[in-house]
């Protein structure tokens, strides 16, 4: 209906976002997967890399992976797009901060995970955990998982 009242190619990706949050949220996760991908690609080439929208979607599509349990194409998406994130938002936005820890997750929950891999999530997560915690507080939800994993994660 948008498309036909004319709406524009930013909009139409947004509510397209939109449907895949509630594919995930309704446990369909191969739809929303599906979405976020076409959603991130057409976000890709409106914005270009250097975008915010471009960045959120990226962290949404990269999430959809996670939940998949396709850790590598996760691995090898974040480790490309870690980089523009953090010369566009900075080191201590929420954004950089979530794909920075879905990036430690990407290394260490594969079936493939290597002794390299699990030194890379380790050094990833310490840096992500000591920024959460000085950005939220100690307190906040996202930090408590980060200590958490990094108790249990091996060195």
């Amino acid at each position: 209906m948008k498309r036909r009242l004319g709406a524009s190619e930013a909009n139409l990706l947004l509510v397209q976002s939109n449907l895949a949050g509630t594919y995930r949220a309704l446990g369909r996760l191969k739809q929303a997967h599906l979405m976020q991908l076409d959603v991130f690609s057409g976000t890709l080439k409106l914005h270009g890399e250097d975008h915010r929208s471009t960045i959120g979607e990226a962290n949404n599509y990269a999430d959809s992976l996670l939940k998949l349990k396709r850790f590598e194409e996760a691995k090898t998406l974040l480790r490309q797009l870690i980089p523009a994130t953090r010369r566009v938002l900075g080191e201590s936005c929420d954004l950089t901060l979530r794909m920075g820890w879905a990036y430690a997750q990407s290394l260490y929950k594969g079936d493939r995970t290597t002794l390299d891999d699990l030194s890379e999530a380790w050094t990833t997560l310490e840096k992500t955990e000591r920024t959460t915690r000085r950005v939220f507080g100690r307190a906040h939800v996202r930090h408590v998982r980060q200590a958490r994993a990094l108790r249990y994660l091996p060195r």
